[in-house]
């Protein structure tokens, strides 16, 4: 399996290259990691079951569209495929650590000028990717409350109804998603999708970067509101953002309802107390 991850490599690099260290390193969630070096590189590779290469094709896809909005860094994605009976992915290895007040305070620069990318097709993307390993579907849609609606909130529950999740109040919520975006004037921004803070950090320069992205255009403030959802970003972060892009009013009422997004697919990929989570939650936006 190396052999032919590190001639593909080659191929792409144009520079030949042999592994001669390999080590296991954090790959989030669902995959295995590895740091593979030469004399000269190091490489991080993400493997997985071959079943999920298109998961990694769209992963790499989806950095590539945050490269193009040349606002905030990025691993620079090298190649993806299968090798024997596994997928895998080779990004630029970046040395992270947790960065300091001026650095979150960049990050959250060069995070609104990534939300000033937009879409002339609406909202959603070209292909559909993974929020973890749950698809997630990117349907081109004119209009965010039907987009968010029906892929979003909806799908999700669809899949929780399969898990054996009770939701009373699901059919209620949906319905009144029109009335609780009534007043908020959406514009399709490319967004990360999973913008939590083990997909964030700083090099040891002090540059931020952001990685394992679930890229589609969609409210900016779904990035904003995850932020907030285990822990928070330092407050350097949201007054660095707020001087490029401020948010509108009324966010603080609608980072609930976007967060809900990820709290039921965390039951639907976890289970267990995520679904009493989704009903309070539920229970605070209907309020």
């Amino acid at each position: 399996m190396w052999t032919q991850i590190d001639a593909h490599i080659s191929q792409i690099t144009g520079e030949q290259f042999q592994s001669q260290q390999r080590r296991s390193v954090g790959g989030g969630c669902i995959n295995q990691g590895y740091a593979v070096c030469n004399d000269k590189i190091t490489y991080f590779v993400k493997l997985n079951q071959a079943s999920q290469v298109a998961m990694f094709e769209a992963e790499a896809l989806g950095l590539e569209e945050i490269l193009v909005s040349a606002s905030i860094r990025v691993p620079k994605p090298v190649c993806w495929g299968v090798a024997a009976n596994s997928a895998y992915i080779v990004l630029e290895w970046l040395e992270l650590e947790s960065g300091n007040s001026k650095s979150w305070e960049e990050m959250g620069r060069q995070l609104a000028v990534m939300h000033k990318a937009s879409s002339s097709e609406g909202f959603g993307w070209k292909i559909n990717n993974t929020i973890g390993s749950t698809p997630q579907i990117n349907t081109w849609t004119p209009d965010w409350v039907e987009f968010y609606a029906k892929h979003r909130l909806g799908y999700q529950f669809q899949l929780a109804r399969r898990r054996g999740g009770n939701f009373p109040q699901q059919d209620r919520l949906l319905a009144a998603i029109p009335q609780l975006l009534a007043n908020h004037q959406v514009q399709p921004s490319l967004v990360h999708g999973d913008l939590w803070g083990g997909n964030a950090g700083c090099t040891v320069s002090g540059e931020p970067v952001i990685f394992d992205p679930a890229t589609y255009f969609g409210d900016r403030e779904v990035d904003i509101a995850m932020t907030e959802l285990f822990g928070g970003f330092p407050a350097a972060f949201y007054k660095g953002y707020n001087e490029v892009f401020p948010l509108d009013d009324g966010y603080e009422q609608r980072k609930t309802l976007y967060n809900l997004y990820h709290i039921l697919n965390h039951f639907n990929l976890f289970g267990g107390g995520y679904a009493s989570q989704a009903n309070r939650m539920i229970d605070q936006i209907l309020r």
